[in-house]
């Protein structure tokens, strides 16, 4: 029997895992190793990444892998977006990194336009804008005269950043540079003027990769830490959504995908970017795919609504568990009252569920009071953004896209899936849950010889994983609802 085994790292915006990836003929199997949170720190007005705290817990993962007598083909990291870590010429890391949740960049995308228009900006890069993209993270250092640009030798984001840290090989790896509205969309590298205006030079990012590239072997330290042998480490999707993309399970490119977490992302492939007025002056983004694709996608702010109200009645009480609030938002009432999700104040309130009474209040709706009202609302709210997204991303593809595929975490909620098929009127595929740790592990695999082209290892997905099909329902009312949801919203 043919096994080999890899390591995915996944780091989200609020937990990350080390995942053992066993590939046994052809059928992919996923284990678990260790899970530890990654929190958001707040000091002196700023928020940051505990960086050094997200190492530590990746050697732990890698030494119980270690001690179980595993010994890896390779190992992968992948992360969200944007952030960064600065690191001097000795490479020691200067300081942590700034969260995209950080306020010190609000009003910073205006300060950069007066130097490059924003329809030049978008016209090269293509990445929709938003106040917490690298390009405007840096600008906005700069012009506080950061110590630590001044003293970084080394500016490497978060996957790229982890995989120095335990190689010593610094690259900047395409699908994450990608999301930080520095590269140009055509030629896929660094725009040579926005770095310009930066203040910065290719030379500080690193070597630059495509998905599968080898970064290096664990360095010395890390071998005798953990105990494992010069295992290599890959680029892989360093983009978490890139790496959940890549796990799509069809061989159809006439589909849809949504990958659902704290983020929902929804977009379609394609071979080239997408760069029209339309495309710019709403806001659609051209992120970086694997095998030469283009993720034509734009950001949504999915279950960090419900994240946000869960942390303010207690995670830890049983009746405020994902499965209980899902069951108790069903037997409420819908259409009651609806929001934009994607509303400037639900980006970081103080309070998550007033900031979503206040603004039913002020759009003239119903007030949710109940958990279950809340719960409902979003559920609502998410369904009929996606709706929106989707109506847009029909005319952007040219071909009629026959279906959607919700992958990540957030496949697991079974009653956003149904609204989301009655709300887009087109059957929703679910899974798989481990989407992103999937594409990671796949990436790899391809990497080491396993598979030859992507169509072959989503086959290989499609086979090892369990997929659900929710079929629309009541269309006509989900028609009716929405109609109203765009005047709700059109604020």
């Amino acid at each position: 029997m043919n096994t080999k085994n890899f390591v995915a790292i996944d780091l989200g915006a609020t937990s990350g895992r080390t995942i053992l990836g066993i590939i046994r003929n052809d059928s992919i199997e996923l284990r678990e190793i260790n899970r530890f949170p990654n929190k958001i720190i707040e000091a002196n007005g700023h928020f940051y990444w505990d960086f050094l705290n997200l190492y530590q817990s990746i050697l732990e993962g890698l030494k119980l892998i270690s001690e179980e007598g595993i010994e890896p083909v390779s190992i992968g990291i992948d992360t969200w977006g944007v952030d960064f870590a600065c690191f001097d010429q000795y490479g020691e890391l200067l300081g942590n990194p700034y969260s995209y949740r950080d306020p010190h960049t609000t009003g910073a995308p205006e300060r950069f336009f007066t130097k490059m228009s924003r329809e030049k900006l978008y016209a090269s890069t293509g990445i929709q804008i938003m106040n917490f993209n690298s390009v405007f993270q840096l600008d906005t250092l700069r012009e506080n005269d950061s110590t630590v640009l001044k003293q970084a030798d080394k500016i490497l984001f978060m996957p790229d950043a982890l995989s120095y840290m335990l190689t010593g090989n610094a690259v900047t790896e395409y699908t994450i540079a990608s999301t930080a509205q520095m590269l140009d969309a055509r030629t896929r590298n660094f725009d040579p003027e926005i770095l310009r205006l930066l203040g910065v030079k290719a030379g500080q990012f690193g070597k630059f990769v495509m998905p599968g590239t080898v970064v290096g072997n664990l360095s010395d330290s890390v071998q005798r830490q953990t105990g494992l042998g010069a295992v290599p480490v890959i680029a892989v999707a360093g983009h978490d959504t890139a790496s959940a993309v890549a796990s799509v399970p069809t061989q159809s490119h006439r589909f849809a995908y949504l990958s659902s977490g704290t983020w929902s992302l929804m977009g379609i492939e394609t071979l080239e970017p997408i760069l029209t007025e339309k495309s710019s002056s709403l806001n659609f983004t051209n992120e970086g795919g694997i095998e030469g694709t283009i993720r034509f996608l734009k950001n949504i702010c999915g279950m960090w609504l419900l994240e946000k109200s869960r942390t303010e009645w207690g995670v830890n009480a049983e009746d405020n568990s994902y499965p209980q609030l899902i069951a108790d938002a069903r037997q409420s009432a819908g259409f009651v009252s609806f929001i934009n999700p994607d509303d400037p104040v639900f980006a970081n309130p103080t309070s998550m569920v007033k900031a979503i009474q206040d603004y039913c209040e002020a759009s003239g709706q119903e007030v949710p009071r109940t958990k279950a009202e809340i719960a409902r609302c979003i559920f609502d709210s998410l369904a009929m953004r996606y709706r929106q997204v989707f109506d847009y991303l029909k005319e952007f593809a040219g071909y009629p896209v026959e279906q959607l595929h919700v992958i990540g975490g957030g496949s697991k909620n079974s009653l956003l899936n149904q609204f989301t098929a009655n709300a887009l009127g087109v059957n929703v595929v679910a899974g798989p849950t481990e989407a992103t740790a999937i594409g990671n592990i796949v990436i790899q695999a391809k990497s080491a010889g396993l598979y030859t082209s992507i169509d072959a290892m989503r086959e290989s997905i499609s086979n090892s994983v369990d997929l659900k099909t929710y079929v629309p329902e009541d269309t006509a009312l989900w028609n009716e609802q929405y109609q109203l949801y765009l005047k709700v919203t059109s604020r």
